[in-house]
């Protein structure tokens, strides 16, 4: 069995060239994705089980704007997760069974409520297990938070 690497246009590609990453990677009915998180202001640069992970940037930008404030920076990471999982073959939300973020919390009454509004919206159907993980500092300057997941896809 082998594994499958992609990105999605504009920051994963980016990405690609300048960190040397690939947004998701694909082995069998297993397809895990990348750390992702809002990037630093330009220029500077920053950096199938289904595991994506996303921050809160403009994935049609590279480098990537920032999106400022913890709430566009969530609704913008579960965005860019979805992107990049339906750009490595999965269907969507439907196959995530696992979800962890990892967050500067500088309001965690927001950024809880935050995350859990994008859980309700985007698992209608089913709870997948969530781990939230508070770290001091993320991979550039202004990141707040990554998301990664787990999906099983067929």
């Amino acid at each position: 069995m082998s594994a499958q690497y992609s990105s999605y246009p504009g920051y994963g590609s980016w990405a690609e060239e300048n960190y040397h990453y690939s947004q998701a990677v694909r082995i069998g009915n297993v397809l895990k994705i990348s750390g992702q998180g809002p990037p630093p202001p330009r220029p500077a640069c920053r950096a199938l089980m289904l595991t994506p992970s996303s921050g809160g940037w403009d994935p049609k930008s590279a480098p990537p704007e920032i999106v400022p404030g913890i709430d566009a920076q969530i609704d913008q990471a579960f965005a860019n997760v979805d992107l990049t999982l339906k750009t490595a073959g999965g269907a969507g939300w439907s196959q995530v069974y696992s979800v962890r973020g990892y967050h500067v919390f500088t309001d965690r009454a927001v950024t809880m409520a935050a995350m859990v509004r994008n859980l309700k919206k985007l698992f209608p159907d089913h709870r997948p297990i969530w781990t939230a993980v508070g770290v001091t500092v993320l991979g550039a300057q202004g990141m707040e938070v990554e998301i990664e997941v787990e999906a099983m896809v067929e």
